[in-house]
C-alpha cells in the first residue's frame, strides 16, 4: 500500500538520495584512493657517489751532489738539509780527485746502486765528472751544473780557462802549491791567501780561511784529461751561473751552458755558491726535479 504522506515520502526520497550520495562519494573515494595509488612516486634510490682517489704522488728522485777540486763533501751542507728538509733522499758523491776516467767510473758505480730517478748536481770540476759519468745511464732524469765545467767531448777542463781572466788560467806556480814526487802528475793545493780571495771571495774571510786549510788535493792529470761523451746531450740540464766567479769566468761557464742546451741561471755568487747561498742552489736544483719527474 502506497504512502499517502507527502512529508514521508519527502523523507524517503531524501533518504534514497542521501544514500545514492553516500554510494556515489565512496565510488568517488574509491576511484581517488586507486588513481593516487596508481601515480604514487616510488622513493628513487640512494645516490651512490663515486669517490675517485687521487692518485699517489710520484717519488721524488734522488738527488746527487758530486763536489769539485779543492773541496769534500761537507761543502754541501746547506744544500743536503734543505733538500732532505723538503722531502729528497741526498747522496753526496766523495769525488777521488784522481783523474777524470777515475773519477767517473767511481760515480758510474756510484749510481748504479741507487734505484729510481735521479738528478745528478756536479759543482766546478764535479761537472765534468757528471757529464762523462751520466752517459748512457737512464736513470738520471736532469743535470744541475753549479759553476762548473761542462765539457764538450775531447776536452779537458783546464782547457776552458787556460789564458783567459781565471785566477788559475796563468802561471800555475803563482795559483798552486804542488806536492807528490811524481813532477808528471803531482797534487795541486790552492795558495791560501789566493783561496780567501778568489775561491771563496762571497764568504767571510774567516770562513774562507777555514775552507783554505782544509782543502782536498787534486791531481794534475784530472784537469788534463780529455773528456767523453757528454751526457748533457740527452740529459735536460740546468746551469747556476756565479757572476762573480773568478775562477770559472763568467763568460767561460756562458759559453759552456750555451753550448749545452741549458737552462741558465744568474746569481750573484762567487764560486763556492752552494756554501753562500745554499737557499739558491736549493730551488735550481729542486726546479730541474720538478720538471723532470
Amino acid at each position: 500500500m502506497k504512502s499517502t504522506n507527502p512529508r514521508k515520502r519527502r523523507l524517503i526520497t531524501m533518504g534514497a538520495i542521501g544514500a545514492a550520495v553516500l554510494v556515489a562519494a565512496g565510488a568517488l573515494v574509491s576511484i581517488t584512493s586507486a588513481t593516487a595509488s596508481a601515480h604514487t612516486t616510488k622513493p628513487a634510490p640512494p645516490v651512490t657517489k663515486t669517490t675517485h682517489k687521487p692518485a699517489p704522488p710520484k717519488p721524488k728522485p734522488t738527488v746527487v751532489l758530486v763536489h769539485g777540486a779543492w773541496a769534500d763533501s761537507g761543502s754541501w751542507n746547506g744544500v743536503v738539509a734543505r733538500l732532505q728538509h723538503d722531502g729528497y733522499t741526498v747522496d753526496v758523491f766523495p769525488t777521488p780527485l784522481e783523474s777524470l776516467p777515475t773519477d767517473t767510473s767511481a760515480l758510474k758505480d756510484y749510481l748504479a746502486a741507487i734505484a729510481g730517478p735521479v738528478v745528478l748536481v756536479g759543482h766546478s770540476y764535479g761537472g765534468a765528472v757528471v757529464t762523462d759519468a751520466a752517459t748512457g745511464n737512464t736513470n738520471v732524469k736532469a743535470l744541475v751544473y753549479l759553476d762548473a765545467f761542462a765539457p764538450a767531448e775531447g776536452m779537458p777542463v783546464g782547457a776552458y780557462v787556460q789564458n783567459t781572466a781565471s785566477v788559475v788560467g796563468g802561471d800555475p806556480t803563482a795559483a798552486f802549491n804542488f806536492v807528490g814526487t811524481d813532477p808528471n802528475n803531482p797534487e795541486l793545493y790552492v795558495k791560501p791567501a789566493l783561496f780567501v780571495s778568489s775561491f771563496a771571495n762571497d764568504l767571510p774571510k774567516a770562513e774562507g780561511n777555514v775552507l783554505a786549510a782544509t782543502q782536498r788535493p787534486i791531481a794534475l792529470k784530472a784537469l788534463t784529461d780529455p773528456s767523453t761523451t757528454p751526457a748533457w746531450k740527452t740529459i735536460p740540464s740546468w746551469y747556476e751561473l756565479g757572476t762573480l766567479d773568478k775562477v770559472i769566468p763568467p763568460s767561460v761557464q756562458l759559453s759552456m751552458a750555451t753550448n749545452a742546451g741549458a737552462h741558465i741561471v744568474k746569481a750573484p755568487t762567487g764560486h763556492l755558491p752552494m756554501i753562500s747561498q745554499p737557499a739558491t742552489v736549493t730551488h735550481t736544483i729542486e726546479t730541474a726535479a720538478a720538471a723532470t719527474s
